[in-house]
């Protein structure tokens, strides 16, 4: 049989039910002064753990809990993973790891030890991390057109570097690879340092790279941006244009970082933990220090990170299938 509620206490109930989550989060915090193991899937020094670092202190403020930073890097992310599903389920273990353990991994090994979805619940995004395609200063192309062109009149394979098979780079790559029909010959190095020193000694013409990654060097006028792998151009870079406004479309590659915990985490704690990264990632100082480094502070909800992963592995599945792309685990 059907209820039927008046405003009045249809009022009532909704409000009820906010102060009881309300309440749920403070208890939460206010229960338990044990600290929250903040789980970095890379090694110290590197544009995570930099993220990360950022973020614990106002995050601390803002759960009551000390926020300790705990690197546990390797096997592409899957070390830091499967110690967050070590912690216990009560929001004192959280995983902050880039798209690439996320939503490309499960497309790259045919065995892995963790699940997404079964495993993890997503908490919120917490930086996008857009590609730009980089080329050094002596290369003469003013921009992604430019260096096309001058691509197809040389009439040989363009060397183009990545950090590694199957990484971002090498996405945005083949992405690039697709729409421009070029020919495009894949450098992989052993992670974005040798790739940057072989762009600038010349051995290679080009390289993806985030835009922290990059954003000093293009600003000291020793890599010169051709243009942002994105649908919208970078704050920290705005004459710099976007693939498709240059008229090469599908050319978009994020790798955003994001907070996950476990998939047993009670939903009023998830609730606690989004809301304080909403807080800390609004805070002027973090916010600045972000913008400034060339990562793209952002929250959201769970739902929507859910939605955002969920996108980012069909997509990254496609093109890894088309393209036979496999690691050994």
């Amino acid at each position: 049989m059907s209820q039927h509620f008046s405003r009045r206490q249809w009022l009532q109930r909704t409000s009820a039910g906010a102060l009881a989550t309300s309440l749920g989060r403070v208890t939460w915090a206010q229960s338990n002064s044990r600290p929250v193991r903040l789980i970095v899937a890379f090694a110290p020094g590197g544009p995570v753990d930099f993220v990360a670092r950022t973020l614990a202190e106002t995050l601390s403020r803002e759960l009551g809990r000390p926020v300790l930073v705990d690197n546990k890097p390797g096997a592409n992310g899957a070390i830091g993973a499967m110690e967050t599903l070590k912690g216990e389920p009560d929001g004192s273990t959280v995983w902050i790891t880039s798209v690439g353990a996320a939503a490309i991994n499960p497309a790259l090994y045919d065995k892995l030890p963790y699940d997404m979805v079964r495993d993890f619940t997503p908490v919120s995004l917490v930086v996008n991390n857009v590609e730009v395609l980089v080329t050094s200063a002596q290369n003469p192309a003013t921009d992604a057109v430019d260096f096309v062109q001058r691509a197809r009149a040389a009439n040989a394979p363009v060397p183009m570097a990545s950090s590694g098979m199957g990484s971002i780079p090498h996405l945005a790559l083949l992405q690039m690879q697709d729409a421009t029909k070029l020919d495009l010959l894949h450098v992989p190095f052993n992670g974005m340092a040798p790739a940057l020193t072989n762009l600038l000694g010349g051995q290679v013409a080009g390289v993806f790279a985030d835009v922290p990654a990059v954003m000093g060097q293009i600003k000291a006028g020793r890599l010169k941006a051709l243009g942002m792998a994105s649908r919208t151009r970078h704050p920290g870079l705005p004459e710099v244009k976007t693939f498709e406004e240059m008229g090469f479309p599908a050319v978009d590659t994020n790798n955003w970082y994001a907070f996950f915990v476990s998939s047993k985490t009670p939903r009023p704690i998830v609730e606690a933990l989004n809301a304080a990264t909403r807080r800390a990632l609004a805070d002027p100082a973090v916010a600045n220090r972000l913008l400034q480094s060339g990562a793209e502070p952002r929250a959201t909800s769970p739902e929507e990170m859910a939605a955002l992963l969920r996108a980012d592995t069909n997509k990254w599945a496609a093109l890894i299938k088309a393209r036979n792309i496999r690691l050994d685990a």
